[in-house]
């Protein structure tokens, strides 16, 4: 059986992007006309068949946006990310768009099965919320076919289409938030490189730390979850002999984890440790203290997902790139002050 020729092919042929070739073969602007004469030429010699239906090129038509979510990220209690799925899924009634949602297990992840929304080209574009394996986000863009928005993180891949919430000034503001309580031990939470957006925090703590002329003690830097199924709930969190006055987690759901562990120690919370999260979204119920935050505007982002999901599939007024989405504190009930001994007493 003769290989299918994909964008990907043409593209290495020409040494070219996909979203170039893409572009030539279906009239959209951007591409000179004798390189999308030299890019229609290969096509026919290879003999490429658009795989879209000439139907779903039709601007006026509704569109099917499938939403493809890692199962990992639908633990038990991180439903962060199925709240952020509800959100997409209601804006795009919203612009009278249908959805489609596909769960990937890790065993698909692994063997970089195809998610069948794309095997069996039943949708016009992906938003892919959470990211999975680099090598299975590769596997999906192979084809190019289909246009694809990353929700909630950045992938290093050229053309990166990417929603993410701004995770390193939302943590060096919560950092600095610390040091204007008093706070100047300041430790984080958070398994580095296991997500863009964990890593992309701690940098935003650094920044912080560094400002305040504070060394980052490496003993103060604490995984918060298992590498390989990103479980957060039974992950046994490795407490420093020297133990700092507060603690900047990566999420909700680890400075829930966090207090709970601290408190198996007898510390106090905020009395003895103050402790920040990031998200402001955590399991009803979950926590009995109210944890200062970073609330994410996921409305705003799935506004701006679906937005320029629709304009890449109608080739309208679009321009690749990642959009940052702005939060803000929330202040709740885990920090408290440190009082400093007055000078004029001792």
């Amino acid at each position: 059986m003769a290989k299918k020729i994909t964008l990907a092919d043409i593209a290495k042929h020409l040494n070219v992007s996909t979203v170039t070739v893409s572009k030539a073969l279906s009239g959209q602007k951007g591409v000179s006309e004798e390189k999308r004469k030299r890019i229609k030429n290969l096509a026919d010699e290879l003999g490429y068949k658009c795989n879209l239906p000439v139907e779903r090129i039709n601007k006026n038509k509704s569109k099917v946006i499938g939403i493809i979510v890692p199962g990992r990220y639908f633990g038990k209690y991180d439903s962060f990310y199925w709240m952020m799925y509800q959100e997409v899924a209601t804006r795009a009634v919203h612009e009278k768009c249908f959805t489609m949602l596909e769960v990937i297990s890790a065993e698909d992840e692994e063997k970089q099965e195809l998610p069948g929304l794309i095997k069996e080209n039943k949708v016009d574009g992906i938003i892919l919320i959470g990211r999975p394996q680099s090598g299975y986000i590769r596997k999906m863009r192979e084809d190019g076919s289909i246009p694809i928005i990353c929700l909630d993180f950045f992938d290093d891949f050229s053309n990166c289409d990417s929603v993410i919430s701004d995770s390193f000034y939302g943590t060096y503001m919560l950092t600095n938030y610390l040091f204007s309580m008093g706070h100047e031990e300041i430790a984080y939470v958070g398994t580095l490189l296991y997500t863009g957006s964990i890593t992309d925090r701690y940098f935003g703590y650094c920044k912080s730390m560094m400002e305040h002329g504070k060394k980052i003690r490496e003993e103060w830097i604490l995984d918060d979850r298992d590498w390989e199924t990103g479980d957060v709930a039974t992950f046994n969190v490795n407490f420093p002999e020297r133990m700092p006055t507060a603690f900047v987690c990566n999420c909700d759901l680890t400075a829930n984890y966090l207090i709970k562990k601290l408190r198996m120690k007898n510390y106090r919370i905020p009395e003895d440790i103050s402790v920040v999260g990031f998200d402001n979204f955590i399991y009803p119920g979950l926590c009995d203290i109210g944890i200062t935050t970073y609330d994410v505007n996921v409305k705003k982002m799935a506004q701006i997902s679906i937005n320029v999901l629709l304009n890449k599939i109608v080739h309208a007024n679009y321009q690749s790139g990642v959009r940052v989405v702005e939060g803000e504190i929330v202040y709740k009930e885990s920090v408290s002050k440190i009082l400093k001994p007055d000078s004029s007493s001792i």
